[in-house]
């Protein structure tokens, strides 16, 4: 008997081993993994404000094709849009990049296309459908658009817009197209800045990220040039720019994208660099001091890839943030990458979390939490490639989830741009009994055509509460709170006048019962929350407000819901800045 239950155990650990192995499993139906297109980018934005981010993917084959459009149905299914002017530009369309651009709650679209064509921006009309705007920040036929960011860069609170351009390779490509920054006016007009380095340099760019690597308050501007010209990093000076030499711009690649993360949660930002032609990728470590060290050890930068996209983001939920690239154009047999970060800002090559990690060719990919299960999803755009006459699908990766804790925030900018793009969000709590610090920072382009949602996510393994939140927000404020409770999104409003030695103390949440719901909902509140008057909002799928009711300090309040149609809503409650969000199922 001991011999075959000795078997029985070691098959049994093994088989769990490798279930517990996939993080990942691939959706096989709906329109997103089943449609075959030549796609770009790809973004995870919540369109409608219904708490529950939606799905956009660019495509842009030399002959045109409509772009697509996937709203969340609030159950991690998702509808498709076709009557909407973004999915019917039929145009060679390549970067996204989505912000609230006239802070008016809703985010808006610049989407840039290729082949000598206009690049596009579109205004949402509030609801998530969106109206092109023929004159609003873009040029005529002619353009050979990369890619594009929002960031306000003169800290005005409102968006400005970079343009990269790279080349007409088929015709002439000695002839380079200049790289474009639109300043915004506030009153929905742009105007296109013509003096400086950022718009004088005469690269094939091809990426673009807004970041404030020195962290001295403003936002500078980090360019990927590819066909071995160095990459650009301009630091921003009370809204002009110098060209910045240090080594992230001194070892001369073809490099096609870049990402910006605190991997090693030392509080700064370091880069990833994403090259193309069997060139290896780079990690600089940050020093702190404005100054960078090339890490040349770790299989992602020793992988030999065609590399495109690049996504961090903490898949695992352990507290560090792990890497995902694409690859691309490079023949047959070619994978994407996913590393998984050692706690050390080191990295190792996961194989197993996702099944399959062969691609056709991949150009953007994103991490979004669009079942809002407290676990990092990931979206991929896959192309046609120089090799295949086929359309692939692209891929959508559902979480699988684990044991970890984790908590969300989603920002709202008052005297800062309304979508808080920029704010550094710094975040403590004690993870194996260590005292750790994160950082994320809320951005509209995280890699070359690639957007991860700007709801700010978390993984905090162990800890079962966090310590303290410190928001930096653009316009140079600050706000703390802390401590506060695990496996929550919070929105944060951003405070009108600094009081950064004011933390608050509280562990502010909000419990519902039942959910699913029929008739009547009980909200009970926490004592920390009875401090004065608050407002509680239903908002339907569509970001309707169907119910809104102000009260004085109570412990709970009862909400008669049985007049509304069955479906998914979102409760907000928000008292003084913060605002504590849960997802409700009405039968």
């Amino acid at each position: 008997m001991k011999t075959p239950d000795f078997f029985l155990l070691c098959f049994l650990l093994f088989f769990s081993g490798t279930i517990q192995a996939q993080q990942f499993e691939q959706i096989t139906s709906g329109s997103i993994a089943t449609s075959q297109k030549d796609s770009r980018s790809c973004n995870f934005i919540d369109l409608n404000g219904d708490g529950f981010d939606d799905i956009f993917i660019s495509n842009g084959p030399s002959g045109g094709q409509n772009n697509q459009l996937f709203l969340s149905n609030g159950n991690g299914t998702f509808g498709t849009i076709f009557n909407d002017p973004i999915t019917q530009d039929q145009g060679a369309s390549d970067g996204a990049s989505f912000a609230d651009v006239d802070n008016d709650g809703d985010l808006d679209a610049f989407v840039v296309t290729w082949y000598g064509e206009r690049n596009y921006f579109y205004r949402n009309n509030g609801d998530g459908s969106f109206t092109f705007e023929s004159s609003t920040a873009h040029t005529g036929n002619g353009t050979y658009s990369e890619t594009c960011a929002w960031g306000d860069y003169d800290q005005d609170g409102w968006l400005d817009l970079y343009v990269t351009n790279s080349t007409d390779f088929v015709v002439n490509a000695a002839v380079t197209k200049r790289n474009q920054l639109w300043h915004n006016l506030g009153d929905g007009t742009f105007e296109r800045i013509t003096t400086g380095a950022p718009v004088s340099d005469a690269d094939i760019s091809r990426s673009v990220q807004w970041i404030d690597y020195d962290q001295d308050g403003d936002t500078d501007l980090f360019v990927s040039n590819e066909e071995n010209e160095r990459n650009r990093l301009y630091e921003n000076n009370n809204g002009t720019f110098t060209n910045v030499s240090n080594p992230v711009t001194s070892v001369v690649r073809s490099s096609t994208g870049s990402s910006w993360a605190d991997i090693d949660n030392d509080g700064d930002l370091d880069l990833f660099v994403a090259n193309f032609s069997n060139q290896d990728n780079q990690i600089f470590r940050n020093n702190g001091d404005g100054s960078f060290t090339a890490i040349n050890s770790g299989p992602q930068s020793n992988d030999d890839g065609c590399s495109f996209g690049s996504a961090f983001g903490d898949f695992d939920n352990d507290g560090d943030l792990d890497l995902f690239v694409t690859n691309g154009f490079c023949g047959n047999g070619l994978q994407n990458f996913l590393y998984k970060n050692n706690g050390s800002g080191s990295f190792s090559r996961d194989d197993s979390s996702i099944e399959d990690l062969s691609t056709q060719c991949s150009f953007g990919a994103a991490w979004g939490d669009y079942d809002n299960d407290g676990f990092l999803d990931l979206i991929v755009a896959n192309c046609k490639g120089s090799n295949s006459q086929s359309q692939p699908r692209n891929t959508l990766l559902h979480n699988l989830g684990n044991d970890n804790n984790w908590i969300k925030f989603r920002l709202e900018g008052r005297v800062s741009n309304r979508s808080a793009i920029g704010a550094r969000i710094r975040l403590k709590a004690q993870i194996d009994g260590d005292e750790v610090w994160q950082t994320r920072v809320i951005s509209a382009q995280t890699g070359y055509n690639g957007q991860n949602s700007l709801t700010a996510h978390f993984g905090l393994k162990d800890a079962n509460v966090v310590d303290s939140v410190e928001v930096y927000w653009p316009s140079g404020l600050i706000s703390r709170r802390g401590p506060l409770g695990i496996g929550t999104t919070y929105e944060l409003l951003e405070p009108t006048t600094n009081n950064a030695s004011g933390l608050n103390t509280n562990r502010p949440s909000i419990r519902v019962a039942p959910n699913p719901v029929q008739d009547q909902l009980y909200v009970e509140i926490d004592e920390q929350l009875k401090q004065g008057e608050s407002q509680i909002e239903l908002v339907d799928a569509s970001g309707r407000v169907v119910l809104k009711q102000a009260f004085q300090p109570l412990n709970a309040i009862n909400l008669f819901v049985g007049h509304l149609p069955p479906g998914m809503y979102v409760l907000h409650l928000t008292q003084s800045g913060l605002r504590i969000s849960e997802s409700i199922v009405l039968h």
